[in-house]
């Protein structure tokens, strides 16, 4: 592969989402990824459902381009193998508890200490200076403990998970761009260096952006929360026969959409003005639009806003989206032959490079496949 992480060797131990996540994305842009398995291998192995035991699709969506071998860290001569893939690569990254790791000689110390350009990535439930840095933590504790839960039921009357592994994702995002990051300081100095990821603080950094609000101000300035996007109001709209996500934003926009609507009253109300005023009345305005949008169908209203340059969209399931009109265009979905599992579809990689991109070179491996990458004499 020639993707711009091509040459970077990454020894892969983490297991689920997070960890397998950020590596996919390092192997997808050229990285050499070894992924080490214990004997019982990444539980995502029996997501279901599955063509064959060992390969669910939350494996095989998380771990394409990679290559996998078998090393049971606690025997001590797969110890010393392992020992010896990482004493040649540039990255080593876990998400094994850190304790667990010191004790099996697998912490940062000792490992750059062998390898002194080595990039040894953590990725941890939380920050390991805090009280909480024993926890276990899994993607539905983290929604929880950073707000997101609270915030996602504030319109439901209980606290609710965002329906996705949110936090697993964003902490592999973050773990994605920070490894880069060190592997570009280590071409100055030479140096390799320790990181440390934490979902929990990720996550909380990551729903602040908008929701620290008026406590942003010492004093605070309000409560916390950006009032937009917790209206109860704020949500796809019901046509007369659909729904419809719609989002006038600019000024300009509000203007167009109220003259399509044919509300020159609203387009004067002193309420919808301009942005300052509309922030001040979101929940108001949001009913509005919902009362206008359910007076005429999907369709009429997707031809209806087709050139006004006013953001909108039908609902999709995500069923729909194979056949998407600019999905298909792009050519992001892709059919890939695996070996053992057949015939899969495949989501394609979105960044674009001009001269280095990433590719789908290799489906997710079976267990152990490329047990012949492990070092000689070891």
């Amino acid at each position: 592969m020639a993707g711009p992480l091509a040459g970077v060797r990454v020894i892969d131990m983490t297991s689920v989402a997070m960890g397998p996540y950020a590596t996919q994305i390092l192997a997808d842009m050229g990285a050499e990824v070894i992924k080490v398995e214990a004997p019982e291998g990444d539980v995502f192995r029996a997501s279901a459902p599955a063509a064959h035991a060992g390969m669910g699709p939350a494996y095989l969506n998380l771990n394409r381009n990679k290559y996998s071998v078998t090393l049971d860290a606690k025997a001590p001569a797969d110890r010393e193998r392992l020992l010896g893939l990482i004493d040649g690569a540039d990255v080593f990254v876990s998400n094994v508890r850190p304790a667990a790791l010191a004790r099996l000689g697998l912490d940062a110390p000792s490992l750059c200490a062998r390898n002194a350009r080595l990039i040894h990535c953590s990725a941890v439930g939380f920050g390991q200076d805090g009280p909480y840095a024993a926890r276990p933590a899994f993607d539905d504790i983290i929604q929880a403990m950073s707000g997101l839960a609270d915030l996602q039921g504030r319109n439901s009357g209980a606290p609710a998970y965002v329906n996705t592994i949110l936090a697993d994702k964003v902490a592999g995002l973050t773990l994605a761009y920070a490894i880069p990051m060190a592997l570009f300081e280590r071409e100055r100095s030479g140096q390799g260096q320790a990181i440390e990821v934490p979902m929990f603080e990720t996550l909380v950094s990551f729903t602040l952006v908008e929701h620290m609000s008026g406590h942003s101000f010492v004093p605070p300035l309000g409560p916390m929360g950006y009032s937009r996007v917790l209206s109860p109001q704020r949500r796809p709209y019901r046509t007369r026969d659909g729904y419809l996500a719609l989002l006038p934003y600019t000024d300009a926009q509000w203007r167009r959409f109220f003259a399509l609507a044919e509300r020159p009253d609203l387009a004067a109300d002193a309420r919808y003005v301009d942005a300052a005023a509309r922030a001040r009345h979101f929940d108001e305005l949001y009913q509005d639009l919902a009362d206008i949008v359910a007076l005429r169908g999907t369709e009429q209203w997707l031809a209806l806003l087709a050139n006004a340059d006013i953001p909108h969209s039908p609902v999709n399931t995500p069923e729909a989206l194979f056949d998407d009109p600019h999905l298909r265009a792009t050519g992001f979905f892709q059919r890939v032959e695996h070996p053992t599992e057949g015939p899969l579809m495949a989501a394609g990689i979105p960044v674009r490079f001009s001269r280095t991109p990433g590719e789908l070179g290799r489906p997710a491996p079976r267990q152990d496949a490329d047990r012949d990458m492990l070092p000689v004499g070891r």
